[in-house]
């Protein structure tokens, strides 16, 4: 090794170290017969039995979706809406999109003023930003396609936390008590989630009676039990007597998607992901390919030749992103252009290694609302060859704060990932674009990403290497992708690869952010010296949750230091 490599990664293992002082690295987990990698450690238990008690991967992702419903209230849910990736034994792929869609009869003009700006908050708080939740239709049918065993079993585990209670991590009690204002807006949010004595501490029981009751009714592996009857009824005139206008028709009319998954490779490995209206897949797929030119681990991870060389290439995907990605059923998204080898290599020739674009240079001015960090992946393999990478969320932390009369429902804020008023900045400064405006029955863009990577596919068997996804708002991105690179470009070890400090940067603001401590003066300089606005992150970027396969059949599980979660494995 020559010494400048040894000095710049001597530094980068100091910088990781200091950066993650305060979430030291969680435990890795290994198997044989399966995995599952979740953010909160009862539903990754839960899980982890429904393997061990023979159910596949998808039956596993049931149980720690449900799970997380009751232990992860500030993502995990029932009101809201998600996307799988499923890879089958046979080494098919599947990309279930149980997206929320907006009320048929919700406009974009019921959110702006007389003067055509956005009313501030009204995208993210009251019945209007409440879209038709999608995960109970998605968790059943998902299993009614590729499930074998009985839903009801699958429901009981989180039933009893749900009934009993469950015992408040750190994190968990923090969490409730940073957002006791909003939830204690809401009545029945305040009944479940507020304590009026005094805060939640560690150690507490969480009891969720009205939940444990929806959930058994959701045990029965009927629809028309949440979507119908006294639920859905309760939920739309939640809704309503906030000022919403979704109906129990919008709730029955609604149906998860089976879309085909994109792919592209990136150094001879298959990458598999989401499509849109998921944004994720593509912007990595883009990224990736703009990066094959360039030798990233000749450049080292963490220098600044690397650091620059990945801005810049995330820099032109994003402005596509914001250009051309919305609902497909609404918007004609060019995926073959956008994913063209010719289009990307003249993009990939475009970057100068030596010098920073300005991103007003890179497309037309039209960046995409900032999108809420709170939502939560979980990566599930089984022994079979069967995997679910799975990615869901409310939107905001604890959805709209807004729970449905008598079921424990959090009801999610998804409307404010639409474009408001395209052309027209939003509350954050920020104008989307008509791809992802608001109409009837759409699905909201999305940054979610989960991905699964996999051996060439022209070699005879094309076996999986890889399962991840993130939370994160438009970090997802990123995240996901620094920990593509960090194993398959620098050969680190998982858990190495999922601790290891990000940055980010999404074309508009024009500016990388990295978490504090990451860079070391020599790397901070360099990027300075080619151009780049730098600026520490506020929070943490992600909380990956990954998967490795090893040739031999063993599995490996990472959490991320960032959260709470666990790795499980047998």
């Amino acid at each position: 090794m020559k010494p400048a490599n040894f000095f710049l990664k001597a530094l980068l293992a100091l910088s990781i170290a200091i950066s993650l002082a305060t979430a030291a690295s969680r435990p890795a987990a290994t198997g044989a017969h399966g995995m599952v990698v979740a953010p909160e450690a009862h539903a990754a238990d839960v899980g982890l039995e429904v393997l061990k008690q023979g159910g596949n991967a998808v039956d596993a992702a049931v149980a720690t979706a449900l799970a997380l419903a009751v232990t992860y209230p500030n993502a995990g849910n029932l009101g809201g809406g998600g996307f799988l990736l499923y890879r089958t034994p046979g080494g098919r792929f599947h990309a279930h999109d149980h997206r929320e869609t907006t009320p048929e009869d919700l406009a974009a003009g019921m959110f702006l003023d007389r003067e055509g700006k956005p009313v501030p908050e009204r995208s993210l708080r009251g019945g209007l930003a409440i879209g038709v939740p999608g995960s109970v239709a998605g968790l059943l049918d998902a299993h009614r396609r590729w499930g074998s065993l009985p839903f009801k079993d699958l429901a009981a585990a989180a039933i009893r936390l749900a009934e009993d209670g469950f015992i408040l991590s750190t994190e968990t009690a923090a969490s409730l008590n940073r957002n006791a204002d909003r939830l204690g807006a809401d009545p029945e949010a305040a009944r479940i989630f507020v304590r009026r004595d005094r805060p939640w501490q560690a150690g507490d029981r969480l009891v969720q009676t009205d939940l444990a009751g929806t959930l058994a009714q959701v045990a029965e592996g009927k629809e028309a039990g949440f979507y119908q009857g006294r639920i859905g009824r309760a939920i739309v005139e939640t809704v309503r007597s906030q000022g919403g206008v979704m109906s129990l028709e919008d709730l029955k009319e609604y149906k998860p998607v089976l879309r085909e998954p994109v792919h592209g490779l990136y150094r001879g490995y298959l990458i598999t992901s989401f499509p849109p209206p998921s944004s994720g897949g593509l912007v990595v797929l883009q990224i990736l390919e703009m990066l094959e030119p360039f030798d990233v681990a000749g450049s080292g991870f963490g220098s600044s030749r690397t650091i620059h060389l990945m801005v810049e290439a995330e820099r032109r995907a994003y402005a596509d992103r914001a250009t051309w990605m919305g609902d497909p059923d609404f918007f004609k998204v060019p995926l073959k252009e956008l994913l063209d080898p010719d289009y990307l290599a003249g993009r990939a020739g475009s970057i100068d290694p030596e010098q920073a674009t300005r991103s007003g240079q890179v497309a037309a001015y039209k960046p995409v609302p900032e999108e809420s960090p709170e939502t939560l992946h979980f990566s599930i393999a089984d022994g079979e060859g069967g995997i679910v990478s799975m990615t869901t969320t409310l939107n905001s932390s604890y959805g709209s704060g807004i729970v449905a009369r008598g079921t424990g429902i959090l009801l999610n804020n998804e409307i404010d990932d639409f474009a408001i008023a395209p052309g027209v900045p939003n509350q954050f400064g920020l104008v989307g674009g008509e791809a992802n405006a608001i109409a009837g029955g759409k699905r909201p863009l999305s940054s979610m990403t989960p991905t699964i990577v996999s051996t060439s596919p022209t070699a005879a068997y094309s076996r999986p290497v890889m399962a991840l996804g993130s939370p994160g708002g438009s970090r997802i991105i990123t995240s996901v992708l620094q920990v593509l690179l960090n194993v398959l470009d620098h050969h680190m070890p998982l858990q190495e690869a999922v601790d290891a400090p990000r940055f980010h940067h999404q074309w508009l603001p024009d500016t990388v952010w990295y978490e504090r401590s990451m860079l070391p003066a020599d790397v901070a300089a360099g990027l300075t010296r080619r151009n780049h606005a730098l600026e520490p992150s506020g929070r943490p970027m992600g909380n990956v949750a990954a998967i490795w396969f090893e040739n031999d059949g063993t599995i490996h599980g990472a959490a991320d230091p960032r959260g709470q979660g666990k790795a499980a494995g047998h």
